[in-house]
């Protein structure tokens, strides 16, 4: 059985409050998770109320902006303040060498953090439907479904918004989502002001420098039917990291860690026994 969680907040970049979870064996590799854009800790429940927490120290942050960190009105396209955020977590729960698994955009965060702080206090990076790029470098390796969302998550108007929230959710999964898996996820989509989701994407840049000089271990998780983050990502990722494993899941679409949670969790685990 895992362990009782416990929450707790962190000062992070700019003294925002960052609400974090933590479950599992307190004496494990700790794995710090990253959720993507507009969405938050819960993502990650098939991991934290797993059997994973009998061998791992299991940690997710609410990002700033999101989820019950407090969501400032500026400051999200500063790479600094990311940076600051997974720091912070990493100093105030003390991790030692922490497996850091960024999805979605978590993996630009997990750059954000690395640019900055560099490799040494890692112990490994698993990138899940990850994007290491915004802007115009990202565009050709997004779906234009996904893509055709945006205008509406960008929306003030709370109808629009919400549809779009729903066609959005939809698309993580390569099958409909169970009624309360989707409104429990549009909950928590729906918390993340409109401002803060174009913030993130209104960033420009590349981490692909920084990927290609990583000596750290990686695992790369792609699902094959990934409409929002498509798999060109995941090979592209590949080419820049030739010491990277990757593993594919095949019919599964942007959440293989809900999708298929329990081959994602032994892998994970199989990835951190090996380091």
């Amino acid at each position: 059985m895992a362990q009782e969680s416990r929450t707790r907040t962190v000062r992070g970049g700019g003294g925002v409050a960052l609400f974090v979870e933590e479950t599992g064996n307190p004496g494990g590799r700790p794995v710090l998770f990253l959720h993507g854009l507009s969405q938050c800790r819960l993502a990650w429940d098939r991991q934290l109320r797993s059997g994973l927490g009998r061998d791992l120290r299991l940690v997710a942050v609410d990002l700033r902006g999101h989820g019950l960190s407090e969501k400032p009105g500026d400051g999200y396209g500063d790479a600094a303040l990311w940076a600051a955020d997974v720091g912070a977590v990493i100093t105030a729960l003390e991790l030692e060498q922490p497996i850091l698994c960024g999805w979605s955009y978590g993996g630009v965060v997990i750059g954000d953090y690395l640019s900055r702080h560099g490799e040494a206090a890692v112990g490994g990076i698993v990138l899940v439907g990850a994007v290491s790029r915004l802007g115009e470098p990202v565009l050709p390796f997004l779906g234009p479904d996904f893509l055709a969302t945006l205008p509406g998550m960008f929306s003030a108007d709370v109808e629009a918004s919400a549809a779009a929230l729903q066609t959005f959710i939809r698309l993580t999964t390569s099958a409909d989502p169970a009624p309360e898996e989707l409104y429990l996820a549009l909950g928590y989509n729906v918390v993340v002001p409109p401002r803060v989701r174009q913030a993130l994407l209104s960033r420009t840049l590349t981490h692909d420098g920084l990927l290609e000089r990583l000596t750290t271990p990686v695992l790369l998780v792609h699902g094959s039917d990934d409409e929002i983050v498509l798999p060109t990502m995941a090979e592209h990722h590949a080419r820049l990291i030739p010491h990277a494993k990757t593993s594919w899941y095949q019919g599964i679409g942007h959440t293989p860690f809900r999708e298929d949670s329990d081959r994602f969790n032994a892998d994970l685990r199989a990835f951190a026994s090996s380091l």
